[in-house]
């Protein structure tokens, strides 16, 4: 019976437990290993006779009512606890299938409640944080998110219409997501240690894991990897890389990846914090990366964070501001309404912060393409185009180029408020057109009566025309008619 393995537990007799636990700690050698029934202490007796129950006694580790009797960390002598921690690092990484229901509910719960213990040590203990510790915590992170996605239910799936899966092993992986972002954050770590295992490799696997469907995952995810960026200075560049690479892939072979918003709000603070001037790679991810996502199908889940993008950078770098614009310009949408306002807003966001001397460089082409906006028969497209003239420092932008603006906008204005089927944008090109008049008085009545002339022009030629067909038209049967008249020999 040498060997027998004992399972902590309080499912003994209170009265024989203690003398029980006393006797096996006084002549035993006690070890945590791992059994097929979960974690355990294996009692290896030195000097008890054979005959001596003892080596058969099976303390379990769940009572009814579900009791843990495990060791608390507060328990043991403040010396004792660095050692006891790594001991319930190295537990915790025994993964469970969450996928079975009812398989394994005691030990999931056992684990569930050690990860808590776990998260509490780490936020309010200080001195745990040795050397060992470092290794054994990006292992124990490591066993636990790094897996598999499974792929998605539907070939075809739509993150705007369908619900995403959830990961069913989230109520340990949370709890290991909120026990590395406490250690990566407690006082004590230094990255000169932890460098060593959180490496390139270590942040690939991570980065992976942001195409999970869970949000809940990826918004941990965010927060781990930023906390990263912003200890590890020797892994910047390698961050920033591969999250172009993903992009790259996203826009040009796949159009799926989950995680497309939160690594842009990462980038976000990222590009917030860059050094002026701006380095060559960083406009060229600008231009090359940031700017064709426009053209991705499901831009609207990620649109708020893109153009949040685009314009720090437009407030670190002004003189960008002429290729984004034309950039946007080249991709604006032709058959969707939906990502043409999209693509007005953002403009009006970069129109907020645009420099005056940067905006003369843009104002035809970005007023020719506001003309169509202002055309368009889907009216929120034409609303959100029209909205613009209540943005005050854009009016004073077009006030100052109104010489310009005037004859590009002038024709289309005109035509809707005598045309459109909304009285809505009826009304609001009505306030436009007062605007304008009142900018600038001689070269509105000066617009007006030219469009007025061309338009008595064009109905003149569309008479003419008329008139012509008509006597093509007569002149068609009046020869079929001489024809039909014409007697055979």
């Amino acid at each position: 019976m040498r060997g027998e393995r004992v399972r902590m537990g309080v499912g003994c007799e209170t009265g024989f437990f203690k003398p029980a636990i006393k006797l096996i700690q006084i002549v035993g050698q006690l070890l945590i290993r791992r059994s097929a029934g979960g974690w355990c202490l294996v009692v290896i007796p030195d000097h008890l006779p054979s005959n001596i129950y003892i080596y058969t006694i099976y303390i379990y580790i769940y009572t009814h009512t579900h009791t843990h009797a495990h060791i608390y960390l507060h328990d043991v002598p403040a010396p004792e606890q660095p050692e006891l921690f790594l001991k319930k690092l190295q537990q915790c990484c025994t993964i469970f299938d969450f996928m079975d229901t009812l398989s394994d509910l005691k030990m999931k719960e056992y684990k569930r409640s050690m990860l808590n213990e776990l998260v509490d040590y780490v936020t309010v203990s200080r001195g745990y944080l040795t050397e060992q510790t470092y290794p054994e915590v990006v292992k124990m992170v490591s066993c636990n998110i790094f897996r598999t996605l499974p792929p998605s239910e539907s070939n075809e799936f739509d993150p705007e219409e369908d619900e995403p899966t959830l990961e069913a092993s989230w109520p340990h992986l949370q709890l290991v997501y909120e026990f590395f972002i406490r250690f990566l954050e407690s006082q004590e770590f230094q990255p000169s240690i932890a460098k060593k295992y959180i490496d390139q490799k270590f942040v690939l696997q991570l980065l992976d894991l942001f195409d999970s469907e869970d949000p809940r995952e990826r918004d941990y995810l965010k927060t781990v990897l930023h906390r990263i960026y912003g200890k590890f200075l020797g892994l910047r560049a390698f961050i920033r890389k591969q999250i172009n690479n993903i992009f790259l892939r996203f826009v040009y072979e796949t159009e799926h990846f989950s995680g497309v918003a939160e690594l842009l709000e990462i980038l976000g603070s990222i590009i917030n914090g860059f050094a002026l001037p701006l380095k060559a790679e960083h406009k060229q991810f600008l231009v090359k990366v940031l700017i064709p996502l426009h053209t991705v199908r499901s831009l609207s889940l990620f649109h708020a964070q893109l153009a949040y993008c685009i314009v720090q950078f437009l407030e670190k770098d002004p003189t960008l501001t002429e290729p984004v614009i034309r950039g946007l310009l080249k991709f604006w949408p032709k058959t969707c309404s939906q990502k043409e306002v999209m693509f007005l807003g953002e403009l009006e966001e970069i129109l907020d912060v645009i420099e005056p001397t940067q905006f003369v460089k843009i104002q035809e082409p970005l007023f020719k393409q506001i003309s169509k906006c202002v055309s368009s028969p889907h009216f929120q497209v034409s609303e959100r185009a029209l909205y613009y003239w209540n943005n005050e420092y854009i009016m004073s932008l077009i006030e100052e180029n109104s010489s310009v603006i005037l004859p590009i906008m002038f024709a289309s204005l005109y035509r809707i408020s005598k045309e459109h089927w909304n009285p809505a944008i009826v009304a609001l090109v009505y306030n436009v057109l007062k605007a304008f008049m009142e900018m600038n008085s001689l070269l509105f009545d000066e617009l007006t009566a030219t469009y007025k002339s061309e338009r008595q022009r064009e109905k003149k030629k569309e008479k003419e025309r008329e008139e012509l067909w008509k006597k093509l038209e007569d002149l068609k049967l009046k020869r079929g008619i001489c024809s039909d008249s014409v007697i055979p020999t």
